[in-house]
């Protein structure tokens, strides 16, 4: 059915856009269904997005000591050159899983060497060890927090397109349907009324044509 258009008051276009109404209440249906799916994942990736963050808090206050006692120990210009021997790329390895039809990437990050550090340790202590193992230890709680908020982002999205379906769907697709249905029950109504009356005028004449050919008849 186009909307653009007026629809023919038939009986063959009112069955087809019964069924189109009906099969638009259907996908209605399923959207509605997947738009309470999709809250009650969300509601659920925001409670393991704050238990996430909440477990990278203790170690990051202890990273910040660590770091902290490290520049009082050693001095700024130590410290950075530490630093600058360190690799300012982790390798993460990332795979897709769906929830809902959603692709959501979930982060690993890539541990190579144990727990190898990548400077020497002439000219350190162990306030910079305890930083480094910190820091690299936390590295998959980061990752892991950053996943649920990404799929905390993507699943809201998704809600937000199935909910402007949904509206499309409910306050102007459907009811365009009806507002047709409507129109061409109307007038075919409309039209057997009309259909009604003209047999009943037509009747009325042929039976005084009957009357009159009988009197005729009747004078022979």
């Amino acid at each position: 059915m186009s909307f653009g258009r007026r629809v023919s008051a038939t009986k063959i276009e009112l069955i087809k856009i019964r069924r189109s109404m009906q099969v638009a209440k259907m996908v209605h249906k399923i959207l509605d269904d997947k738009r309470e799916v999709l809250l009650k994942k969300i509601d659920e990736m925001i409670e393991e997005a704050n238990k996430a963050r909440e477990d990278i808090w203790t170690p990051l206050g202890e990273i910040y000591t660590a770091v902290y006692n490290s520049y009082m120990s050693l001095g700024t210009a130590t410290l950075e050159a530490v630093a600058d021997s360190t690799p300012s790329v982790m390798e993460v390895d990332v795979n897709v899983r769906r929830i809902v039809d959603v692709k959501i990437p979930t982060l690993q990050v890539k541990t190579k060497g144990g727990s190898q550090l990548s400077y020497g340790f002439t000219e350190t202590n162990a306030t910079v060890d305890k930083a480094a193992k910190l820091i690299k230890n936390m590295l998959s709680g980061v990752c892991k927090a950053a996943e649920y908020e990404n799929a905390i982002f993507s699943l809201a999205k998704e809600l937000e397109r199935t909910q402007k379906l949904i509206n499309a769907l409910e306050y102007v697709i459907i009811p365009q349907y009806q507002d047709a249905v409507y129109f061409i029950k109307a007038t075919l109504e409309e039209r057997d009324r009309e259909e009604f009356v003209r047999l009943k005028k037509v009747k009325v004449v042929l039976d005084k044509k009957k009357m009159a050919e009988a009197e005729a008849y009747a004078k022979i």
